[in-house]
Formats: structure tokens, C-alpha cells, sequence
């Protein structure tokens, strides 16, 4: 049995739902916005998603701990130990976007085994777009197997990035704008829908320089699936570090010579 076989039909339930919630409340009057410790927004959707992706894990009978945005969980060393593999889930990533109307929102759904995401799924209900991968299986958009760009060269290339706002140090800063200045266009988008572009061959390069694991659980999965790259700037592929550089790995090398 390979990884689809084996996950699909959980990630694929709680997508299904989280899509269902997630609509119920975007652009209604009833969504109300809190914010957290450091700043950033929560809504009652982002905790009734979390609470039901744990319910069905729970449901599903298979051996796998959870880690969520919204109510922690297990830690990966603590996972590893146990010998169970473990969900990691953003249950509305893009959560500022959400609550203003912005449709740019989607449930994040990651499988790790031993270090290694081998199952996700990136779910974007109010642009109806599911992506979706399998390691050793293909990456698909919608059901359909999706394949990155073979654009081999930045000056023919279209580049996203996460913006250059309060939470970037000037030298980050500087980095990213000097990458921009490279592509032949550059937008500063962020969040998953950048990485999910790459890996449909829409764009040739992503980064985001302060993520935290649920942001990026399923997204190198999903790129290396479909042909890409995804590490840190350092070239490790961790999603460890709040560093994710993804591209249709032609362009891999000259994007880090330039974030490095």
C-alpha cells in the first residue's frame, strides 16, 4: 500500500470539512477575529477546523499524533520516539487574509513519518483549488497531476516572495528585494498559494523567510512531487528553520546564491 492508498481518504475528509467551515464564515458577519500572543489573527474558524481534523484523526483508528496551530500537540522528537507518524495541520493558513475577504486562505494537511512529510494536502475552498501529494506518487491539483516549469534561467522567471514588512530584518530585506530585482517579475505574495503555484508550473520560485512548521507541513511535499526543490536557504530541506524556498529546482541554486 503506498501513502495516497494509506492517508488519502483521512486528509481527504478532513479537507472536505475544513472547506465547509472555512465558507461558512469567510466574508460573514459572523466571523470575529482575536488576536494571539504575537500579534497574528485567529477567528473561531481557525479553531473549529483544528477541532475537527483532531476529532477524526481520533475517529480514524490510525496510530498518528497531532500537531496544530491553534492547540499544539506533539513535538517531532516526542513523535519520532513513539514510532508514530503524526498530522501537522494549519487549519486556515493566511488567516489576515481570511478575515479581510481575501480568497488567497487554505486548510494545511501534512503526514510525517520519522522527519519526512509523506502525505498532504493544500485545500484553497473559496478559489476551489485542492493540491495535493504522495511521496513517491505524484503531486495533483484538483485530481490532476501537476508538473513545475522548465523556465532554467531568473531573468526568465517569475518570482514570489513574503513581503519586506516589521517582522523582516534589514538584511532579509535586502535579500529579498535583490532576488526580485533578478526575476524578470516579482511579486510579494507569501503564504502557501506561492508554493502551490510552483508546483503547477505557474511560477519558477517562492520564498518565505518566517514560517512555522503548519505553514509549510505539505508544501515541499507537493513542489518536490511535481518535479521542484524545497529546502531552506541553506539548501537543507527541513521545515524546521521558518526559512522555505521552493522552485522548479533549475533555478534552485542561483535563488540561494542570492538569499546567501
Amino acid at each position: 500500500m503506498g501513502f495516497r492508498e494509506e492517508f488519502e481518504p483521512l486528509l481527504e475528509s478532513i479537507a472536505h470539512e475544513a472547506d465547509d467551515i472555512a465558507m461558512r464564515y469567510f466574508r460573514s458577519t459572523d466571523v470575529r477575529v482575536d488576536r494571539k500572543g504575537d500579534g497574528s489573527p485567529v477567528t473561531q474558524a481557525d479553531r473549529a477546523v483544528e477541532e475537527m481534523a483532531r476529532a477524526k484523526v481520533a475517529a480514524s483508528g490510525l496510530p498518528l499524533d497531532v500537531l496544530g496551530e491553534e492547540m499544539g500537540g506533539t513535538d517531532a522528537k516526542a513523535a519520532s520516539a513513539s514510532g508514530r507518524s503524526r498530522l501537522i495541520i494549519d487549519p486556515i493558513d493566511g488567516t489576515e487574509e481570511f478575515s479581510r475577504g481575501i480568497p488567497t486562505f487554505g486548510t494545511l494537511l501534512g503526514i510525517e513519518r520519522d522527519g519526512e512529510i509523506i502525505a498532504g494536502i493544500a485545500s484553497a475552498p473559496a478559489i476551489a483549488t485542492r493540491w495535493s501529494g504522495y511521496r513517491g506518487q505524484g503531486a495533483y491539483r484538483n485530481g490532476k497531476q501537476i508538473h513545475v516549469s522548465t523556465i532554467a534561467s531568473l531573468d526568465a522567471a517569475m518570482v514570489f516572495c513574503t513581503g519586506t514588512g516589521p517582522k523582516k530584518t534589514p538584511v532579509m530585506r535586502a535579500k529579498l528585494r535583490a532576488l526580485l530585482d533578478t526575476a524578470r517579475n516579482g511579486r510579494s505574495l507569501g503564504g502557501f498559494w506561492q508554493h502551490m503555484l510552483v508546483a503547477q508550473g505557474s511560477i519558477e520560485a517562492a520564498v518565505d523567510l518566517t514560517s512555522m512548521p503548519w505553514d509549510l507541513a505539505p508544501l515541499g511535499l507537493i513542489v518536490e512531487e511535481a518535479g521542484g526543490r524545497s529546502t531552506n536557504v541553506h539548501g537543507e530541506r527541513t521545515i524546521y528553520t521558518g526559512e522555505f524556498v521552493s522552485t522548479n529546482g533549475l533555478l534552485h541554486d542561483a535563488v540561494l546564491a542570492i538569499l546567501n
